[in-house]
């Protein structure tokens, strides 16, 4: 729906929540970011690894790499000057390259940026390797070797360039690690203990901190949910869906964080507990909380049983380690203090300490019967500009007269916006009406040439005297800051092309046409057969 196409805003969007998170580096993708995206992470404190273009592809003609050679010049003369980037990857990622190229992409970073702390990293694999300071590979669960390095070298410094991901082959990309928020706590409790910490020997965010600092760290693979141009099924192994919704897992990275305040950043900081379980029928017994508390006290209802947990002191292993309050939650239960009109009694208060003191809380609720909508923009407190490409993300929710979410339910929820932006997309992406999944259903606004006031509003599908009532949302937009080279007539023809329904497709028929389809979708399947055997050749 848009692609490369994200404004400046969803750009610092993106890295305010990845900051929030508590994630310190960045390593970006394999083509230049978007300067917005850069200059997002100079004033939010990101670390930047560069990439150059390229991935698991060699030519042997001349012409090949010097055009690399060209790239990576552009790449270092453009990102040069922004002090987020913290290293430089002038290689070709996942790619058996020559032991002179290596060679040559030194020399040419060199001579584009000669200065102190310009540094640079490889795989520990690839040829050419002894003339990088800094080498990729994973860490053995605190034993201090490698997967891939068979003896850590004194004068290296190493990193992760990709954990996280766990198929089971490349071409069926069955993964714990990939969930879509749509199914539900459990599988998302699961996602995020991976990431945390297994009970298999796998790279993960304990086994991370429990290698000497000669391993500086690694990187998720990957913070959001995206659409892969090599392989026909989304990714959903990210913390956060792509419209940037989190998943549980993102609560136990920010359980990571330094508990101090910190005044001096623009992003989240300080003490936190959250509590990842939704009351559901379906809710495990078990409750599993993320803190970065020295303490954390766990109470089931108004009369229920109080749990402590105390963070034992350890130099070893992840810094907040998941909080798991065994047997706590019991449905009949709250259906006993249901039917005796106590339904306020019945909660799970987590209470996190540190000296003693409570510094954070978190609550949660049983969401009963669904009777209205909410709406809100997920904005990052973020104004919408009039400049006709600026986007921010709207999030209907179904819930109950509390509004507390009603995570199980199948309503669909119909928007409509009135004032000057458009939603994004069409019918034939399922824009409008969005199902509801995991109780909630994001759309994306763009936002007109002229300012004024934008009302979206939000209906279920379904009619009747007992659905959901409606919600409105009012959005101001601001003036852009700069004058407009487009005519704004020719921008809002844009925006009313971009809404347009399509026209209905012709049904394909005959023989030919079924028999072209079936021999396409074999060429297919070759194809994602070769990008196996790549990622497994690589590995």
């Amino acid at each position: 729906m848009v692609g490369n196409a994200l404004s400046n805003s969803l750009h610092w969007r993106d890295a305010k929540k990845l900051r929030d998170a508590g994630l310190r580096v960045i390593r970006n993708a394999h083509y230049p970011q978007d300067p917005a995206f850069m200059d997002a992470c100079d004033e939010l404190g990101l670390f930047v690894i560069v990439n150059t273009p390229g991935w698991q592809f060699w030519n042997n003609e001349p012409i090949f790499a010097e055009r690399v050679y060209n790239d990576i010049r552009n790449m270092v003369r453009r990102d040069r000057n922004h002090p987020s980037v913290w290293l430089w990857e002038p290689i070709l990622n996942e790619t058996w390259y020559p032991e002179d190229f290596a060679k040559n992409v030194l020399d040419i970073l060199n001579e584009e940026c000669p200065y102190p702390y310009c540094y640079a990293g490889c795989d520990a694999t690839a040829k050419g390797r002894e003339y990088f300071p800094v080498q990729f590979t994973h860490p053995v669960n605190g034993l201090g070797g490698a997967y891939n390095a068979r003896v850590l070298e004194p004068e290296v410094a190493y990193f992760t360039r990709e954990w996280g991901d766990n198929v089971d082959d490349w071409y069926s990309h069955n993964s714990p690690s990939r969930v879509n928020r749509a199914w539900g706590e459990v599988p998302m409790l699961v996602q995020a203990q991976g990431y945390a910490k297994t009970d298999y020997q796998y790279t993960n965010y304990d086994a991370l901190y429990r290698n000497p600092r000669q391993h500086m760290g690694g990187c998720l693979w990957h913070s959001f949910d995206h659409q892969r141009g090599y392989h026909p099924d989304p990714f959903y192994g990210g913390i956060m869906d792509a419209f940037r919704q989190p998943k549980l897992s993102y609560y136990m990275f920010c359980s990571q964080r330094p508990a101090e305040v910190n005044d001096r950043l623009i992003s989240e900081t300080g003490p936190m507990v959250y509590i990842a379980h939704a009351m559901t029928p379906f809710s495990p017994k078990d409750v599993t909380v993320y803190s970065n508390c020295d303490e954390v006290r766990l109470s089931f209802g108004k009369y229920g049983k109080q749990l402590v947990y105390k963070k034992m002191p350890s130099s070893e292993g992840m810094p907040s380690p998941v909080i798991t309050f065994p047997d706590v939650w019991d449905v009949m239960a709250d259906k006993q203090l249901a039917r005796a009109n106590k339904h306020d009694d019945s909660y799970l208060l987590a209470e996190g300490l540190i000296n003693g003191q409570v510094v954070a809380t978190h609550k949660v609720t049983p969401s009963r019967r669904p009777s209205k909508l909410l709406l809100w923009a997920d904005n990052e407190a973020v104004e919408m500009t009039a400049d006709g490409s600026d986007l921010v993300t709207v999030v209907g929710a179904v819930a109950d007269g509390d509004g507390v979410i009603k995570r199980l339910n199948n309503y669909h929820i119909r928007f409509e916006v009135e004032g000057p932006a458009q939603l994004v997309g069409n019918a034939e992406t399922f824009t409008n009406p969005r199902p509801v999944q995991w109780g909630t259903a994001p759309i994306l606004l763009r936002a007109a040439t002229t300012p004024g006031k934008v009302k979206v509003k939000a209906f279920v599908t379904m009619e009747g005297k007992h659905v959901p009532l409606s919600a409105e949302l009012v959005i101001e937009t601001r003036a852009a800051a700069h004058p407009l080279v487009t005519a704004g007539d020719e921008m809002e023809a844009l925006g009313k092309q971009a809404v347009a329904t399509p026209q209905a497709k012709q049904t394909r028929t005959g023989d030919c046409e079924e028999r072209l389809q079936q021999l396409q979708q074999e060429l297919n399947r070759l194809k994602l057969k070769e990008v196996e055997k790549q990622q497994s050749d690589f590995e």
